[in-house]
């Protein structure tokens, strides 16, 4: 599941013609950054939910020459937010645990091949003891995140939110496998994934893995010359 749907307002002037999906880093369009990661960890079908400059959007995932295969989630007549857009899409993604990433996160990758960010969150990925796995990046030397970090780690890979802590040492980088009924018992229409995680973690069910490589937050006009320049210095 690919939550492309947001109006990218941070992104302006980048976003008064495009899809925040369309904006581009390096030369490719930040929806096919994420694409072509997910089909590089052996994805063969992604849901893209849409909803601003949804017709453009829908013309530039049909001209795409690779994987994954696309189905669509409309969101046209509501912005449904994170927890609500896979809600909607539950029907087009069946029982079976999925990747719910965001389009905004572009990243290098210094794993082996074969044991990249995502295939890692897979492999860490269990159902019995977790109701979502969250890929982490360190806070420190990360571009586009001004935050004072998300989440503690544990040994184990729980995890437990930053709370009163003045700072934390990892921020989620948009990426995270859950099972898609985990969003059944939310609200109709618009809602957040964060209560949801909260809960989870709460309970000691909420876990994840690091990025071992450079996570770049392309959420404005500015991080996205930073990501810019960083990728074209090899990362």
């Amino acid at each position: 599941m690919v939550l492309a749907a947001g109006l990218g307002t941070r992104m302006r002037p980048l976003t008064d013609d495009r899809p925040k999906a369309l904006v581009e880093v390096g030369g490719r369009a930040l929806i096919d950054h994420v694409l072509d990661r997910l089909a590089d960890a052996g994805v063969e079908r992604a849901v893209v939910n849409v909803h601003w400059f949804a017709d453009r959007l829908e013309r530039h995932l049909a001209a795409r020459g690779r994987g994954p295969a696309v189905v669509i989630s409309d969101e046209r007549a509501e912005l449904l937010e994170t927890g609500g857009g896979l809600k909607k899409a539950a029907p087009l993604l069946g029982p079976d645990p999925v990747f719910v990433a965001n389009i905004d996160s572009v990243w290098t990758d210094h794993a082996s091949p074969g044991n990249s960010a995502l295939n890692q969150l897979a492999r860490l990925w269990n159902p019995s003891i977790m109701d979502a796995a969250l890929l982490l990046a360190r806070r420190e030397g990360s571009i586009g995140f001004e935050g004072d970090g998300d989440v503690f780690l544990d040994d184990d890979g729980r995890l437990t939110f930053r709370g009163d802590a003045p700072s934390a040492p990892f921020a989620y980088m948009g990426v995270h496998i859950c099972r898609p009924d985990y969003v059944t018992d939310g609200p109709d229409g618009p809602f957040s994934l964060g209560g949801l995680w909260r809960r989870s973690a709460a309970a000691g069910r909420l876990y994840g893995c690091v990025l071992e490589g450079d996570w770049m937050h392309v959420g404005d006009p500015r991080a996205r010359d930073e990501a810019e320049a960083r990728l074209a210095a090899g990362g």
